[in-house]
């Protein structure tokens, strides 16, 4: 597997797959033929259906200054459902193109060409493995990383936290309408100043940290800078459970950081054995893993052993199977944000529910992983983000 650090990138909403790959491909593509006097960028598949709505377009015009952007809505049989084709120009003569996938999570790969990401740094493939690895060196999961990746990846989890807390703070301030014909107001101050009388501290709980997802996610919708984690789509799951353990329940951020290690772990396996993109497995691979990393992460944060951790990952991963991705009028707003807030709280219930049934568990983190990339690859393309199917096909604007 490699580093953690791609699990966490920084970008612009309101997609990591639909803007800030494609803004990196723009560019990478611009630099390699910087003496072109024209470009012209094909999209396809889930780029093609929704890349209006997520702001594609003026993504890859942002890395790839007057590129000609062409949406192409009838290709089928694609390598990948995020493909974009890329050409270069010169004195009206074409003389260089790659095809680029978008994988998710901002993450892209080109056609014939390795990897653009990092060295493997873990030769180990999956949670089992890793998780032997620990018992045999008695080893945390959080030491486990440092020891494969050095202080320097605590660093840049350093500069991730700042970035997710900087997104919390914000978006709880921020009021007005989205971006998008859906004219959506912001939610989030509302629901985070907006006590019910007699309010027990359970429904405060849930409702702060409700707060805290909105917040994040509606500043994805509103294309600000947020992380992947391990989407933009999915954003705000794992920094509202952070952040309200931090503000509002002391956990000092050294901890903190551990536990962002930990929950990118665990980000880190799903995306190398199966997917974080909506366009390839539906929304269970955003929300899903979202959902996942935050869970694993709290546990860690909590101290819970190794197979504590894994039972709350599989349970938030096993109850989110079969979750569509169906925007409503390509944006990533309906049903996007309410679904962060949703599973940030379900993320603790997994806790709670490991913190005592771990040892009465049947399926394992690594089974659930491959059960779900699975559902996805059965799923209907309608239901994989190209807004053609669920509550895209079904909604009528008032």
């Amino acid at each position: 597997m490699k580093s953690i650090k791609s699990v966490y990138k920084l970008g612009h909403g309101p997609s990591s797959s639909h803007t800030v790959g494609p803004y990196r491909a723009a560019k990478l593509f611009g630099e390699r033929y910087p003496d072109a006097n024209a470009y012209r960028v094909t999209l396809y598949g889930s780029l093609a259906f929704t890349g209006e709505g997520h702001g594609t377009e003026k993504a890859i015009k942002g890395g790839l200054s007057g590129a000609q952007v062409i949406f192409d809505r009838e290709t089928t049989d694609l390598p990948h459902p995020n493909t974009m084709l890329f050409e270069a120009y010169r004195d009206g003569k074409l003389y260089a193109k790659h095809r680029i996938f978008s994988v998710g999570g901002g993450s892209i790969r080109i056609e014939g060409e390795d990897c653009e990401e990092e060295r493997e740094v873990y030769p180990q493939k999956n949670f089992s493995q890793i998780a032997d690895a620990c018992k045999k060196r008695n080893m945390s999961l959080a030491e486990f990383i440092r020891d494969a990746e050095g202080d320097q990846l605590w660093d840049y989890l350093k500069r991730v936290w700042t970035a997710m807390r900087a997104s919390v703070q914000r978006g709880l301030k921020a009021t007005g309408v989205l971006p998008g014909e859906l004219q959506l107001e912001r939610k989030a101050k509302l629901l985070y100043e907006k006590r019910c009388y007699n309010e027990s501290a359970d429904v405060t709980m849930n409702r702060i940290i409700a707060a805290y997802a909105y917040a994040v996610s509606e500043e994805n919708a509103d294309e600000q800078l947020v992380v992947t984690a391990p989407t933009c789509g999915s954003c705000g799951v794992l920094p509202a459970v952070l952040y309200y353990m931090q503000e509002d329940r002391g956990f000092p951020e050294e901890e903190i950081l551990d536990a962002l290690a930990v929950a990118g772990l665990i980000g880190n396996i799903i995306r190398t054995n199966a997917s974080i993109s909506g366009a390839e497995c539906g929304c269970q691979a955003e929300i899903g893993s979202a959902c996942s990393m935050a869970a694993g992460g709290l546990a860690a944060l909590y101290r819970l052993q190794i197979d504590q951790i894994e039972y709350a990952a599989e349970i938030a991963m096993e109850h989110n199977l079969g979750l569509t991705c169906d925007p409503v009028c390509g944006l990533v707003q309906i049903p996007c944000i309410e679904r962060n807030a949703v599973a940030s709280m379900r993320a603790i219930s997994a806790v709670n529910l490991s913190r005592f049934l771990y040892t009465t568990r049947r399926i394992s983190f690594d089974e659930v992983v491959a059960t779900m990339y699975r559902t996805g690859k059965d799923m209907d393309e309608k239901y994989r983000e190209t807004s053609h199917g669920g509550l895209a096909a079904i909604y009528r604007q008032p």
